[in-house]
């Protein structure tokens, strides 16, 4: 076992996978200690990195692509602070660190695993139920329905219908999008591709967010979603619905939903008629 304990956290490896721990530092971010304790499967790794440094070393994760919510629906947006991969390791614990990556990779070279991507998650998702208020509203999920109410910041013609509930089973896409310069962020939930929706401010399944501390929160709601999104059966009478994480004909995104489909009909959910149409359709996009 390999044990590194620093302000910001502790991180333990016992051959079958990293525990986080976020620590109780004021530098530790309200994304980390929100998400509270990860554990992360061996399976799940694609590497581990230690970089020293004067003031503090980082101690990173690199995570396989497909096998967490939270990096897919962040698609590399999330800041470093709030990043739960990288821990900030203080120079007298050097050696430690430099220990823990020598025992994640001997384990990794072991156990034969590549750092390709994945088809399903391999970490859970965030716990639920989750409440968070930022940007114009607030955003509840209990793990079966997601719940939208507005503020005063909230505009008149969105705020003028009132709460929004939307049942798991009819979302088709999550999608998060910080703030960043002067171009505001959103958390929206589609229950259709069908169309362009509105502009975050008018959309009544969107909050829209102004770069505020606890927009990054936002992020867990929709991996939480995401996660649960994938459990749902998909009918066999239907092509599956599009990839929740899809943001508009993103070449990446279409790709793993090639591989999904691939899945689906190898396990025998889709028939060889449902998974030709349902291929063409994404290759059609491409």
């Amino acid at each position: 076992m390999a044990e590194i304990i620093d302000k910001s956290g502790t991180w333990t490896f016992d051959g079958e996978g990293v525990r986080i721990v976020p620590g109780h530092d004021k530098g530790v971010s309200l994304l980390r200690r929100t998400l509270g304790e990860i554990h992360v499967p061996l399976g799940a790794l694609a590497g581990v990195s230690y970089a020293p440094g004067k003031k503090s070393g980082l101690l990173k994760l690199r995570i396989r692509e497909g096998a967490d919510p939270l990096l897919e629906i962040s698609r590399g947006r999330l800041d470093d602070a709030s990043d739960p991969y990288q821990l900030s390791v203080s120079p007298e614990r050097a050696g430690v660190a430099e220990y823990f990556v020598d025992e994640v990779r001997n384990a990794l070279l072991l156990d034969g695993i590549g750092d390709g991507p994945v088809d399903s998650y391999l970490l859970p998702g965030p716990s639920v139920p989750l409440s968070v208020g930022a940007g114009d509203g607030t955003v509840t999920f209990d793990g079966e329905r997601v719940r939208l109410e507005w503020n005063w910041k909230t505009d008149d013609t969105k705020a003028a219908g009132g709460p929004r509930v939307l049942d798991l089973a009819d979302i088709v896409a999550v999608e998060w999008l910080p703030a960043t310069g002067l171009e505001n962020g959103y958390l929206r939930f589609r229950a259709t591709l069908a169309a362009s929706p509105p502009a975050p401010k008018y959309d009544p399944l969107a909050v829209e967010l102004w770069g505020f501390r606890k927009d990054p929160l936002m992020a867990v709601v929709g991996a939480a979603v995401l996660a649960r999104l994938r459990q749902l059966p998909v009918p066999r009478d239907a092509p599956p619905h599009p990839s929740p994480a899809t943001t508009g004909d993103d070449h990446d995104v279409l790709l793993r939903r090639l591989r999904e489909l691939g899945e689906l009909h190898h396990s025998g959910i889709l028939n060889d008629e449902e998974f030709a149409a349902a291929k063409q359709a994404v290759l059609k996009r491409m």
